[in-house]
């Protein structure tokens, strides 16, 4: 079985696959970097001094019986005869996995690459932490280039972990804040969540502003597609995002992402899964609902090599940690599809959630890294 991506989704198939089928199975997973991070470490790096060295998880250390994990580049996928071509050669599986994520397209947005600082990659967010120290006056602006996008609480996180930042060093005051989305709320999905986030802006005085989406950035100023300008001292982007280059050549795509049937997250073409990120699968691209997806298709081959019954629908549920600043925690949980109506339940902040939080990586740590 072949498994494209090693990360959430990737991670959690391959330890199911190898300890429910052990030799039964061989499953190789493909993956163009040599370690692991949590996505929620790049506000770890931007605003609490962590490395990126200090928060990859080499995937050395998922080695384990029954799973062959190459590091190699993917340069070109075969969805009908499941096979793809890397700089290393070629691997061919009974059923394949694409589980590559969204890539980041900074060029749809004419001047973020050189006049703001995207903080959705780790080396991004590694660049956007001296900008962050660096500054004590003017106007900041947290801008989301496009929809759909990772990680939906992530904008409000960094804008509440900027105002905090800012207290610290006592310039708070000298200092402006704007959030802006395509998005009319920050969490959509849950109106109790952002209810409480807009509570929190304004206790904090922090500007949203929904329906927003930039067309370009200038050297002082964002200019928006509804011709609205906002002049910036500081700007913190997320890039519009998109299906990997490599899936999207592999014609698997519509309108830029891998379409799925959202129940068993099967694609149009036989023996052909994908879950998360890349995938329209119905549910926000989080790491959580890819691990989810991961849990069904693991569910599907099991059934397939040992003949059993095939597990239920995927139900799209899913917990999401949002940081809300002094060092407090809320949860979100999430049903996309398990019911007529998607839910979204907001469990208010607290100090507990964040060891809860913690709980949740040490969790995975343990699961797919033995630790």
């Amino acid at each position: 079985m072949l498994v494209l991506g090693a990360g959430f989704g990737g991670l959690e198939l391959g330890t199911m696959l190898a300890g429910e089928l052990g030799d039964e199975v061989e499953v190789t997973l493909v993956d163009r970097n040599d370690s692991f991070a949590f996505g929620y470490s790049k506000l770890d790096m931007m605003f609490r001094g962590a490395s990126l060295d200090s928060v990859q998880l080499p995937y050395s250390h998922a080695a384990r019986s029954g799973v062959t994990l190459l590091r190699e580049e993917i340069l070109s996928i075969d969805p009908g005869s499941r096979t793809v071509t890397t700089d290393a050669g070629t691997h061919q599986g009974d059923a394949m996995v694409i589980a590559l994520g969204a890539d980041y397209d900074l060029d749809a947005t004419p001047g973020l690459d050189e006049f703001g600082n995207e903080f959705y990659s780790f080396s991004g967010a590694r660049e956007a932490a001296g900008p962050i120290a660096e500054f004590n006056s003017g106007h900041a602006v947290i801008g989301v280039c496009g929809a759909p996008f990772k990680c939906p609480p992530a904008p409000s996180e960094c804008s509440l972990m900027l105002s905090d930042e800012l207290t610290r060093r006592g310039v708070r005051d000298q200092c402006e804040i704007t959030l802006t989305m395509p998005l009319d709320t920050p969490v959509p999905p849950s109106p109790e969540t952002s209810a409480a986030l807009m509570d929190e802006f304004e206790a904090r005085g922090i500007t949203f502003r929904g329906g927003l989406r930039p067309a370009r950035l200038e050297p002082d100023r964002v200019i928006y597609q509804d011709g609205t300008e906002l002049p910036f001292d500081l700007f913190l982007g997320v890039p519009r995002h998109r299906a990997p280059q490599v899936v999207i050549e592999s014609g698997i795509t519509e309108d830029g992402y891998v379409p799925v049937d959202f129940a068993t997250l099967k694609t149009r073409v036989d023996g052909v899964y994908a879950i998360g990120d890349v995938a329209t699968a119905g549910v926000p691209k989080a790491g959580v609902f890819a691990e989810g997806a991961a849990r069904v298709v693991a569910g599907h081959l099991i059934a397939q090599v040992r003949g059993g019954e095939a597990p239920g629908p995927y139900e799209g549920k899913g917990s999401c940690y949002i940081e809300f600043g002094e060092d407090r925690i809320a949860r979100v949980d999430i049903d996309f599809l398990s019911g007529p109506e998607r839910t979204g339940v907001f469990n208010a902040p607290s100090i507990a959630l964040r060891d809860e939080k913690t709980e949740f990586g040490a969790s995975r740590e343990a699961r797919w890294f033995g630790r």
